[in-house]
């Protein structure tokens, strides 16, 4: 697979479950929605580099236009049929994963969002977990750093989304987002990604 396949194409399923990921055995009640390599090429040790660029964001001008307009749809939409209401968030209508946690994973938080609605539940060395709620679903980002097979000794960011979709609503919405998802959101999220990791590479050099 070239890196252009790995900026546009989900991996498949294998990508995420083969590996020996904690979240395994923290939400094994979660289901798989799909799974994308980050087109961030580093080193073993730049998983954190990765989280701090995802996640302390100040606002979204850097992705294009479209993006933006769909995420306040969203929002917009949200406020509307209330799907964000506080009684349906983590803590309320579900309990956080972070209850879950194991002894050795419970003092790993790691950063979480400044400008999206996602609570962090973990950061190890390879994987950063972030969660969510509302009153359709229950999801999980994955974020993984993994060996880069088309790099020699290289390494990339891998992302994977789990769900738990709250009844019929839940699943409903999540069939209706999936095509804006892999047309808009995606696409989108990928090339600012890969954008503003060079950015960095070049400010650092």
């Amino acid at each position: 697979m070239t890196e252009t396949d790995l900026r546009t194409r989900p991996l498949p399923p294998e990508a995420h479950t083969g590996r020996p990921w904690r979240i395994h055995e923290i939400a094994p009640d979660f289901r798989l929605e799909d799974v994308w390599a980050l087109p961030t090429p580093g080193g073993p040790d730049d998983l954190p580099r990765l989280v701090r660029l995802m996640t302390e964001r100040e606002d979204d001008r850097e992705f294009p236009l479209p993006y933006r307009v769909l995420f306040a749809i969203r929002w917009w939409l949200g406020d509307l049929l209330g799907l964000d209401d506080e009684d349906d968030g983590v803590g309320a209508r579900v309990p956080s994963i972070r209850d879950r946690l194991p002894a050795d994973l419970r003092d790993t938080t790691g950063p979480g969002f400044t400008n999206v609605p996602f609570d962090a539940v973990y950061l190890t060395e390879d994987e950063y977990v972030a969660e969510i709620a509302n009153r359709t679903v229950h999801g999980l980002m994955h974020v993984g750093w993994v060996a880069d097979d088309t790099v020699d000794g290289g390494y990339r960011g891998q992302m994977a989304v789990l769900v738990k979709p709250n009844g019929l609503l839940g699943e409903a919405y999540l069939t209706f987002i999936k095509p804006f998802r892999y047309v808009l959101v995606y696409p989108a999220l990928l090339r600012t990604i890969a954008r503003m990791w060079t950015r960095r590479d070049e400010v650092a050099a």
